[in-house]
């Protein structure tokens, strides 16, 4: 079996994201820093529960961050053996990339239109944003932080139309506008990771349209009460849909991993 999990703003908070402390809490746990400042936030309950979970079972952490970005996560608990990064676009083993997945990813990408055209049509969104920061994850794909009111409802549709055409899908997630290959998937990664370590069931969790082939490749799914998938009311019959937001969210994301491993 493979536990199969997004990380920002499915188990990681930062503070506009986690919400308000309970009453009385212990402080939450920094499980990221960046320039000395602590950016990335569990609670200690949800740090308990994924020690617990991560020393127990296989936990694949599955995120859109590139792989320096996943390093500056630490969670509680012992490293995990496989992790994806770049929304597909690495897969690594005891923290390296693989090369064999590389050469895949590069075939598959060979069928869209190329990274140069997405980073312009990325920039033609953002043109009523002077302080959007365009980035892009070299041969994958590319991204920005934007001031959300000043990306238009006519530039993200002008957006999902051209990627529709070119084999691209936007994503918003808080401040950050992705625009990623169709065929650069979660799923297809975690697909690998079960058929290298043989596992015949897959659990999995997150929050955006970009974990949607994950949730819905998975045995069983969950996702928070918050994000864009909860934004449309997406669902599947084996998917649960939590009423749970921000940290205790990843709380309770956490809590069903246990619960449902223990079952199977």
């Amino acid at each position: 079996m493979l536990i199969a999990t997004d990380l920002d703003r499915t188990l990681v908070y930062s503070l506009a994201a986690a919400g308000e402390p309970l009453p009385g809490e212990p402080p939450w746990v920094v499980v990221e820093h960046l320039d000395g400042r602590a950016i990335s936030h569990v609670s200690v309950l949800a740090a308990q529960r994924y020690e617990a979970l991560a020393s127990t079972w296989p936990v694949v952490p599955v995120t859109t961050r590139t792989p320096a970005q996943l390093a500056r996560i630490k969670l509680p608990g012992p490293l995990a053996p496989w992790a994806v990064a770049a929304n597909g676009g690495v897969l690594l083993e005891a923290g390296e990339p693989d090369p064999a997945w590389a050469d895949t990813v590069g075939s598959a990408l060979a069928a869209v239109a190329p990274v140069a055209e997405a980073e312009a049509a990325l920039a033609r969104a953002c043109a009523g944003d002077p302080g959007a920061r365009r980035y892009t994850v070299p041969g994958l794909f590319c991204y920005a932080v934007v001031d959300r009111p000043a990306v238009t409802a006519e530039h993200l549709d002008a957006l999902r139309t051209w990627g529709l055409a070119a084999g691209w899908g936007v994503s918003l997630q808080g401040r950050k506008l992705y625009l990623v290959p169709s065929v650069l998937t979660k799923s297809a990664a975690v697909a690998e990771v079960a058929r290298r370590t043989g596992a015949t069931t897959v659990l999995a969790a997150g929050d955006s349209l970009l974990d949607t082939d994950l949730l819905e490749f998975a045995d069983l799914a969950v996702r928070p009460g918050h994000g864009e998938l909860a934004d449309r009311g997406w669902t599947r019959p084996h998917v649960t849909a939590l009423t749970a937001t921000g940290i205790r969210a990843g709380e309770e994301v956490l809590a069903w991993f246990a619960e449902q491993a223990g079952r199977l």
